[in-house]
């Protein structure tokens, strides 16, 4: 596979069914920003948690399926698609992690340690994947919701996760002042 081709220099792009679509479209600002949150969770691992690197290993699997359905105007069956499951998975990891938190009273400042301050860098950049994707499905017809409805749930997850691991690295968390 040729990693140019020169195909995109006037500023269109193909999509999974081959249509040729600017650049600066709604559809690519959506998946685009999507792989800007994969490069960041990658980014993350290792935290030195393996439990916490598995679950990242497998939200960016996920983040390629969102980006694979976004990408495709046209989806068979077979193609990949975000599904209820992938839902389900991170809220999965949201309620398991949630048991090993003191409960949220108040709001909290993005830092701590590294990774943790990294997860929240990742969380922010989801919620920003969001807004585009929010933006892409209110413009388009046909665009699976599903995977709105997993950016919005991942953004949630990154945050929890941004805890687990400050608190085990012991970082308290600072809230801010009003």
């Amino acid at each position: 596979m040729k990693i140019y081709t020169g195909r995109g220099d006037d500023g269109l792009t193909d999509l999974r069914n081959m249509e040729r679509v600017s650049k600066s479209s709604a559809r690519i600002e959506a998946y685009g920003s999507v792989d800007e949150v994969n490069a960041l969770v990658g980014k993350v691992r290792p935290t030195g948690h393996d439990d916490v690197d598995e679950q990242l290993r497998e939200i960016q699997n996920h983040l390629h399926i969102v980006q694979a359905d976004f990408a495709n105007p046209d989806p068979d069956e077979d193609d990949p698609q975000v599904r209820q499951r992938h839902v389900d998975a991170v809220e999965g990891m949201i309620d398991a992690y949630d048991d090993e938190l003191d409960p949220l009273e108040s709001f909290i400042l993005p830092g701590g340690s590294d990774p943790g301050a990294r997860l929240h860098h990742a969380r922010a950049v989801c919620r920003r994947a969001e807004r585009r994707a929010v933006t892409f499905a209110s413009e388009e017809s046909g665009v699976n919701g599903t995977g709105v409805v997993y950016l919005n749930r991942l953004s949630d997850t990154l945050f929890t996760l941004a805890r687990v691991v400050n608190q085990r690295e012991g970082v308290p968390e600072e809230n801010p002042t009003y």
